[in-house]
This record gives C-alpha cells, sequence and structure tokens, in this order.
C-alpha cells in the first residue's frame, strides 16, 4: 500500500532531500505540503497548518515529515499523532527532551509510527563503524565538526535564537554518528559555548567526555578548512577515522569500500519499514548529550556575528 505522505515545513531541506527521497521511494507519495508562507513550487496542495490540510483532505493522508525549526514541532506533532498519522521528525527531532519523551509516550499510547531521523546516522561509514568497535574499548575520541555558517545557513535567523541550536544544531548529526558506532553511552564532563556578543545561540562548542582523551569541536567560523571528521582509537591499537560526516570509513590506515553517500534515501526505507510494522524509533542520546553540555556548560562571549 502507498504511503501518502505530507511535508510540513517546505525549506531548503524539504526542498532538496525530502521531497525527491519521497519521489524515488516505492512505498510513498508526496500528497501535500505544509508551508504557512506558501510553496508556489510545490505540485501538490499546499496548506497553511497541518489542521486546514487535515479539514479540507480528511482521509487524504497517511503520514507527515516535520521539517519545520524545533520550536514549533512538538504542537504540530501532536496532533499528528492524535489524528493517527505516522510522523517523522526531521534532526533535531524536538526542541527540548522532554518533548520528544512525550511524542515516543504518546505514539507508543495510540499506537501510530514515530521515527527521528538522524540523518547523519544513515552515512555509508555507520554501520560498518559500528560493527568494528562493537565489543572494543575506546581509548580516543575526537570530533573535529567545523564548517562555514554563511554558506550552509543563509538568512536563517532561527537558528541563533535560545532553541535554534546555533552550531550545534550541525554538531548534533557528529554527536548522532557516535550515539550509533560506539559501544557505551558518552557522559559530558566538560562544556564550553563561545556565544555573540549579540546573539543567543553559540557559534561555537567544545565538549570533553568521561575519559582521558574523547572530545568534541565544532565551530561554524571555518571559511577555508572545513571538517566532518571522527577519529576513534581502541584499547586493542585499532584506529577508525570517519571522515565527511561519514561519507568515508579508513580503518588502521586502509581506506574501506562502502555504498553511496545516500541518507535520505536510506531514512524513507527505514520509515516505509517503521509504517509496516508501525513501530516507535526514537534515539535519544543525541539530544541527551547537547541537553547534559548545556546544564553545566561555561559560556564565554565573543565577537557579534553579523
Amino acid at each position: 500500500m502507498t504511503v501518502r505522505m505530507a511535508i510540513i515545513g517546505y525549506g531548503k531541506i524539504a526542498r532538496t532531500e525530502h521531497a525527491p527521497a519521497i519521489a524515488r521511494h516505492p512505498a510513498f507519495e508526496l500528497a501535500a505540503v505544509v508551508a504557512p508562507n506558501g510553496a508556489p513550487d510545490s505540485e501538490v496542495p499546499v496548506f497553511p497548518t497541518l489542521t486546514e490540510l487535515l479539514d479540507a483532505m480528511p482521509d487524504g493522508i497517511d503520514a507527515v515529515s516535520l521539517c519545520t525549526p524545533p520550536r514549533v514541532r512538538h504542537a504540530i506533532a501532536v496532533e499528528a499523532i492524535e489524528a493517527g498519522l505516522g510522523v517523522m521528525l526531521e534532526k533535531p527531532p524536538a526542541a527540548t527532551l522532554s518533548e520528544l519523551e512525550d511524542l515516543e509516550a504518546r505514539a507508543r499510547r495510540n499506537g501510530t509510527t514515530l521515527y527521528a531521523a538522524w540523518h547523519s546516522q544513515h552515512a555509508p561509514a555507520v554501520k560498518p563503524a559500528a560493527m568494528l568497535l562493537h565489543s572494543e574499548v575506546i581509548s580516543r575520541l575526537a570530533i573535529d565538526w567545523r564548517e562555514d555558517v554563511r554558506k550552509w545557513h543563509p538568512g536563517q535567523d532561527w537558528i541563533w535564537e535560545p532553541d535554534g541550536f546555533g552550531v550545534l544544531d550541525t554538531g548534533i548529526n557528529a554527536l548522532s554518528i557516535v550515539s550509533a558506532i560506539l559501544p557505551r553511552p558518552l557522559f559530558v564532563d566538560e562544556a564550553e559555548f563561545f556565544i555573540p556578543a549579540n546573539r543567543q545561540a553559540p557559534i561555537a562548542a567544545h565538549l570533553r567526555f568521561r575519559g582521558s582523551d574523547h572530545a568534541a569541536r565544532f565551530d561554524w567560523r571555518e571559511q577555508s578548512n572545513e571538517a566532518w571528521n571522527i577519529s576513534v582509537d581502541t584499547a586493542s591499537g585499532r584506529r577508525l577515522s570517519l571522515q565527511g560526516g561519514g561519507a568515508r570509513l579508513i580503518v588502521d590506515g586502509e581506506e574501506q569500500i562502502l555504498g553511496p553517500f545516500a541518507e535520505y534515501a536510506s531514512i524513507y526505507a527505514r520509515f516505509a519499514d517503521c509504517m509496516a510494522a508501525n513501530v516507535v524509533d526514537v534515539d535519544s542520546q543525541p539530544l541527551r548529550i547537547l541537553a547534559d553540555a548545556a546544564l553545566i556548560a561555561r559560556r564565554t562571549t565573543t565577537a557579534p556575528y553579523i
């Protein structure tokens, strides 16, 4: 049976990733879009709210992909769950842990599908790395995640608000990968957030995890040497490097042969399985790590961001 989808929030990620992935997957059909400011390029009906979509198209959709900023996501997801729809959550899945836990509880109580889709967990290096590290003791972890915010997030003022995550909107991609590949959870021992004087969210962040050499560096000020790399050493002497956001995997100096970089195709393949089995699949660990960091972080004011 074809799953009739609605995309809620029709910004860049919805247009460039979700809509094409839905179009390519035989289990899905894009039936509607919710976009408060309109979507003249949409080839399906457009509505300003989910409520208006459901009023106009009763029994017209089976599931939704939520691609809105995190702050408004909980209320929309609750409406979708109460309407009996399957729900996919773009990352980060909610603005707070409490919201995510509530959505999970509601989906289980209502018997509806809920999938928190961390796209970086679908990078080709992730599953092979997880298999290699399954029984290992980690002796060193280094996350180096640096990019140019003006290049990747132009005009996204919401991302600088207190609930916009700032650089951690990007950093959580790395944390979702380590959540998937490491055999044991991470505990945050120290954190520092670098916050522009005229903004509310960090432009850079440093985290140190429990262990003698476990740390993460996130920075949106990089202009010439962008990096999306994770390095892991084990007590047995094995060394892994996931590079390019998980596009490449190097094990003990040897590059591994991987499949294509097709994160959103993989996300929708998983969502098809979730819909068919009517299951709840929520990994809360990446969001939990950030929540822990925020509780203990030292906040350093840095140059204004213009």
